[in-house]
């Protein structure tokens, strides 16, 4: 496979590049549908990265884990979402979260300069393609964690959960691509097992209380207790 090396680490560095635009669009867009629509490109951009990994390295464990993961995360997870989550959360104009969106960037892109220099010094077991993958995916983990405390939307703060594992499982392939299968299977899975779980509570809560942002959720709770 040497002679195709340099055609799949540009292919994966093209799929990295689509990844860490996708996180950034995770916090630029005001919209639930433009949420679900980022996660799918990002989650697509991680299986291309995985399948370019496994034919560069020959790792068939690869193969399995990229098409449990296609299944899962750019059909199942946003299936699941639109099938449990009432319709109006989608067809809501804008989505609350704590910072406007040019603070949002701002601050993106500082954690993303910050993943680097925090990737720097970790091992790269796959090679000279696992070098991109690495620093992309800690600046996905570091974007996934602030979309999760920027977001009051209980549907957006799960998408920043998985966008976390997005970027957990970029940089972690890049380090450890040769992990045993049951170990890498787990992750989507629970994934799947979230995503119908916290669908059918945010459903079953906006059709008894009439809201799924967390500050209204916290202030029900709070005058509850005064009473």
């Amino acid at each position: 496979m040497g002679h195709f090396t340099p055609l799949l680490i540009s292919l994966n560095s093209l799929a990295a590049g689509v990844f860490l635009l996708s996180a950034f669009g995770l916090l630029a867009t005001r919209q639930m549908q433009g949420c679900v629509r980022f996660f799918r490109i990002q989650s697509l951009a991680v299986v291309a990265s995985i399948f370019l990994i496994a034919i560069e390295m020959q790792v068939s464990d690869l193969i399995a884990v990229g098409l449990v993961d296609l299944a899962i995360k750019p059909v199942l997870i946003p299936w699941l979402l639109r099938r449990y989550v009432r319709e109006e959360l989608f067809r809501r104009r804008e989505i609350e979260q704590v910072f406007n969106i040019p603070s949002s960037l701002i601050v993106a892109l500082a954690l993303t300069l910050t993943a680097y220099f925090l990737a720097a010094p970790l091992p790269v077991a796959a090679g000279a393609i696992g070098e991109i993958n690495l620093p992309v995916g800690v600046a996905g983990l570091l974007l996934g964690t602030y979309t999760l405390a920027a977001r009051r939307e209980a549907v957006t703060q799960l998408i920043g959960i998985f966008a976390i594992e997005n970027g957990s499982l970029l940089a972690g392939i890049a380090i450890a691509p040769r992990l045993p299968l049951v170990a890498e299977m787990a992750f989507p899975f629970d994934m799947l097992i979230i995503a119908l779980v916290i669908g059918i509570l945010t459903r079953i809560t906006h059709e008894r209380v009439g809201t799924t942002e967390v500050g209204a959720l916290k202030s029900l709770r709070e005058q509850g207790a005064a009473k």
